[in-house]
């Protein structure tokens, strides 16, 4: 399984004021050689900075995850829990 996420690699447009603000302080904070800001270096910075925002991202995310994977492994059984008649089991 590659745990690589490419997206953090991609550099970020100042597409609307709010990211024209998040990209020009990063640019100003990490100065890149090239000039271009990534979604890693977001990242970075609002780990460093604003921690509780991430946080909260990553919690949601961690608990959407867990809900989809237990909803799919209940599906799963219901799929694969036949009576002998042939009918699956009711959802309880």
């Amino acid at each position: 399984m590659e745990l690589e996420n490419n997206d953090l690699i991609k550099a970020v447009t100042a597409e609307t004021p709010l990211k024209e603000m998040i990209v020009t302080y990063i640019g100003e904070r990490l100065a890149p050689e090239s000039g271009d800001i990534t979604v890693a270096m977001a990242v970075e910075v609002f780990a460093a900075e604003f921690p509780e925002f991430l946080l909260a991202v990553a919690e949601e995310n961690f608990v959407r995850g867990y809900h989809q994977g237990i909803s799919d492994a209940a599906e799963a059984w219901r799929e694969s829990a036949t009576t002998d008649a042939g009918e699956v089991p009711s959802e309880e």
